[in-house]
């Protein structure tokens, strides 16, 4: 007994002493990892969790009653295409009120390495220069990037669908190393577009093989996510088995009617291939729509040597026929049924005002002319992409995959203000609301998973999959990302007629010990890092 009281006594003496900055108390604690809920305090001390449990006697600066809120580690957005919103604006506010306090880019695409020649700006030209702009300029969540690899490929090979020399990829391999070097996660792919997917299986792996030797990991948007999805996973589980690196597939899904009825192989293939040893994850956003450039449903051989040569054979008499043979073959794979594309906007706003959020074959008809027809003349009559919501998914098959234990949650998506210029555009839902709707369709509504394992995806996994230290759950010693949310009111507000719209239900977000939403407001600060991968070699980089 008098063991105990003094125990108690330098516990509370401890404690006493301790000055933190911030106090949570009376929070309902979700760790990340997946275990049960517990009530306790936390306590933050600069950028760090400095305590959880029950805080007797010590005090804070700040201290906030979250009396029945959860309290979760900050959630991680596996594909995020902010590396450009960010740029304009560093507040992220369509992910940040959702709880989102790291944001992963790179689908393909990352923002360096950059040719300075073709560059508008000199700001900077490798992935590494990127990394210490952001961070100079400011921004409110940490960031990652894997290297893309359609990046490194058009810097050195442009659009042009052919192999690399051996000096060529001597060069593409070099490009990965630095950008490992300076923190890349690993090397992305977007296997489905041009000119990514003139990249032969044998190139990625070789590339694959230098994220391998700095403990990186493929992730890929795979060749195929409707007729031909079967090879396209026998693709990455090759690239993850021959270059021995993880592997994970971006937004998993199973595009058009007549292939929906395959998700039982799909998932046994994924199933046998983790069973046979090889580590592969993947990512979902929470929507039965993708969303993407028209030029999408195009071939890509028609978009090689770039947009322009792409236009000039839309006006070839014999090339256009080809072009529409193609599209009526299926080639390369069976077109989506133009009533389940809906036209995002367009660079004109003439065409905007006409068009913008009707089915492509709406417009088709009031064009005169069939879907195809119609799509090759508005791709060249605005000299864009045309962004589009494709209505492809399986709602069931959403419901399927979200439960699955590797299954982590993107946006694929910017982090954009619900206010001007953004809204000029329309933009898919899932940029304001994919945290926000697993929580409250899939938990709180349809209940297909508990609220412990839907943070778990949001926090632990992607943590674990991306090797980060001290982040992705709530434990002493922990960078403080922290978010205090409202299980019960917690919503997606956005729609797909309406989706300028902010997710409800996050009170309070922390980045970096940093309080950056106060009452669901976004305080101003911008606290956020780069997050750099197991690879970097600790040094600063020139541009």
């Amino acid at each position: 007994m008098k063991f105990c009281f003094l125990f108690l006594f330098f516990v509370l003496l401890n404690e006493a002493r301790a000055q933190y900055d911030i106090i949570l108390r009376n929070g309902t604690i979700y760790d990340g990892l997946g275990g049960a809920p517990f009530r306790a305090d936390v306590a933050i001390r600069a950028d760090t969790i400095a305590f959880i449990g029950n805080i007797l006697t010590a005090s804070a600066k700040k201290e906030i009653d979250v009396t029945g809120k959860a309290v979760s580690p900050g959630f991680i957005n596996m594909l995020s295409w902010a590396d450009g919103s960010l740029l304009k604006d560093g507040r992220s506010m369509s992910d940040i009120k959702q709880g989102v306090t790291l944001e992963v880019f790179g689908e393909g695409w990352s923002p360096g390495p950059r040719n300075k020649k073709n560059s508008r700006d000199t700001l900077w030209t490798s992935l590494g220069g990127y990394f210490q702009m952001l961070e100079r300029k400011g921004v409110s969540p940490n960031f990652a990037s894997f290297v893309g690899a359609t990046t490194v490929r058009n810097l050195v090979l442009g659009y042009q669908n052919r192999k690399p020399t051996a000096e060529e990829m001597t060069r593409m391999k070099k490009m990965v190393e630095e950008a490992m070097l300076q923190g890349a996660m690993g090397l992305g792919t977007s296997l489905i577009y041009a000119p990514a997917d003139y990249a032969s299986t044998a190139e990625l792996i070789e590339l694959s093989k230098v994220v391998s030797k700095y403990g990186g990991m493929y992730i890929t948007h795979m060749r195929s996510e409707s007729d031909k999805i079967y090879p396209a996973l026998n693709e990455v589980f090759r690239i993850a088995r021959e270059a021995n690196v993880p592997a994970e597939i971006y937004h998993l899904k199973i595009n058009n009617t007549w292939n929906w009825n395959k998700i039982d192989t799909v998932l046994t293939k994924i199933d046998s291939a983790q069973r046979a040893g090889l580590k592969i994850t993947a990512d979902m956003y929470t929507y039965n729509a993708s969303g993407t450039n028209l030029t999408a449903r195009l071939p890509t051989w028609v978009q090689e040597g770039g947009a322009a040569a792409m236009r000039r054979r839309f006006k070839d008499p014999v090339m256009r026929k080809r072009i529409l043979r193609d599209l009526e073959l299926g080639i390369p794979s069976r077109n989506s049924d133009p009533k389940d594309v809906m036209l995002l906007g367009f660079r004109k706003d003439s065409l905007t005002q006409l068009y913008q959020g009707k089915r492509l074959s709406e417009v088709a008809a009031l064009h005169g002319k069939d879907a195809n027809e119609t799509m090759l003349d508005l791709i060249y009559a605005d000299k864009s992409g045309i962004p589009s919501i494709f209505f492809l998914i399986s709602e069931e098959n959403v419901k399927r995959m979200l439960p699955l234990p590797y299954v982590s949650i993107c946006s694929d998506a910017g982090s954009i203000a619900a206010e001007e210029p953004y809204i000029k555009d329309s933009t898919h839902p899932r940029a304001y609301g994919s945290f926000a709707r697993l929580l409250s369709q899939y938990v709180r509504e349809e209940k297909i998973l508990t609220l412990e394992e839907a943070i778990r995806k949001m926090t632990s996994l992607p943590a674990a999959n991306l090797k980060l230290k001290n982040r992705g759950s709530l434990k002493v010693g922990n960078y403080a990302d922290v978010v205090v949310f409202d299980p019960g009111q917690i919503k997606d507000m956005a729609t797909f007629e309406k989706p300028h719209q902010y997710a409800t239900g996050v009170e309070h977000v922390f980045v970096n010990g940093v309080q950056v939403i106060n009452q669901g407001e976004h305080t101003g600060a911008m606290p956020g890092r780069c997050i750099r991968g197991a690879g970097w070699d600790g040094k600063k980089v020139l541009n």
